[in-house]
This record gives C-alpha cells, structure tokens and sequence, in this order.
C-alpha cells in the first residue's frame, strides 16, 4: 500500500467514524502486573506519528480501564508489564465487544508477560486463532517495510523477536510483542539508552501498527 494510499483511507475512517483526531488509551489492567510502566512511551510514539505520518492523533495518551463504556473513542488500546494480567468476567466482556467492534488490542511484553498474556488474550476470544504474524502480513509493509517482521529492540534472553496475532474471523483483533519490547524503543533515549537506529525502527513499526488498524481493523 503506498502512503497517500493510508493518508485516503486514514481520512475516510475518520469522516466515518466521526471524530477529529485518533486517540490510543494505555490500559489499566489487573493482576498485579506494572500497567504503569514505559511511562513516556506512548506519548512518545504519538509525537512521532504527529511528525512522519499523516495521521491526526490526540498526544496526551489517556488511561483507562478495560471496564469502561467508551473504550470504542480509542481505536488502539495499549498495554505493557513484567509480569500478571488478568481480566475480570465483566472486563472479558467489555473488551470482547470492543474487538469484534473494531477495536484493537497491542501487548508489549517488557520481559515476564508473555505467558500471562497470550493466556489472556485466548480468554478474550477462545474461538479466535492465536499465531504468530508472518513476515508478509500488510502489518509490516503498509506504512514502512519490514520485510523481515517485528524489530529487535531490547535484548532480553537474545531471542529473535516474535509477533503473535489473535485473529478472528481472518481478521487480525489484538496482538503480542515477545522479545522485541517496543516500548523500550519508544521511552526516552536516556531510559534505556537503546541506539538512535534501534529507537527509530520501533518508532516506525509504532506507525505500521497504528496504520494498520486505521486501514485494515475497523
């Protein structure tokens, strides 16, 4: 898909919705685990998204809980830890709905999530299929080319970066960063002192990401 592509349909979405400007919400999850962490990250993303992509995005990230009634204002909902999440009966539902409405859910394991994660998101939707996203998925090619799939952002136990997709119905709803992390990517340089070039193509799958489900979720 070429950019002025994204730019038409990015401008169709939001005629349709109808709304001013994107929003993405950081999601307070329960469990145990640190919802709270990569504290700049997001409005990090945000400022570069505003700077490199034709997206009219709101910078203040806003928290909310998967419990609320207007998680639909959010056309990304963002999450990112260490370790546990969990979702109540009522939050299962809620976010359920939110998905098969539309709605997208990326999980940023920082280190210790993953398997907390994926047993989450099999929850959400237990008829949905939780697999790994092919390095030719339009994920990775509709704003910038990846055409090896996910970046390596922070090292970790030095795996090669993975990136499941819980998809439903062909439709890919939510997905799950493992050993890639990037949110590290996207804190403030001094955080964790990744490479500019590192920083930069986590920066750039941000985009890819947000682009997709602006092109392709709703």
């Amino acid at each position: 898909m070429r950019r002025y592509e994204v730019l038409i349909l990015v401008l169709g979405f939001l005629v349709a919705q109808p709304r001013q400007y994107v929003k993405i919400g950081k999601l307070r999850y329960g469990g145990g685990g640190d919802w709270y962490g990569n504290q700049k990250s997001l409005q990090n993303l945000l400022q570069y998204v505003q700077q490199h992509a034709p997206i009219p995005v709101q910078l203040q990230e806003d928290v909310i809980l998967p419990s609320a009634p207007n998680l639909n204002e959010y056309v990304l909902l963002y999450a990112c830890g260490h370790g546990n999440i969990q979702f109540s009966p009522e939050e299962t539902a809620n976010l359920r709905k939110y998905l098969l409405s539309g709605g997208f859910l990326l999980l940023d394991d920082d280190y210790g999530m993953h398997e907390y994660a994926k047993k989450a998101l099999k929850e959400l939707i237990p008829e949905g299929e939780f697999t790994l996203i092919p390095a030719n998925h339009p994920i990775f090619h509709c704003y910038y080319e990846f055409p090896y799939g996910l970046p390596k952002v922070h090292e970790h136990d030095n795996k090669a970066p993975q990136f499941y997709g819980l998809f439903y119905q062909g439709r890919l709803v939510a997905a799950l960063t493992y050993e890639a992390d990037l949110g590290d990517g996207w804190e403030d340089p001094q955080v964790h002192k990744d490479p500019p070039e590192v920083r930069e193509l986590a920066f750039k799958m941000g985009v890819n990401i947000l682009c997709y489900v602006l092109t392709h979720a709703w």
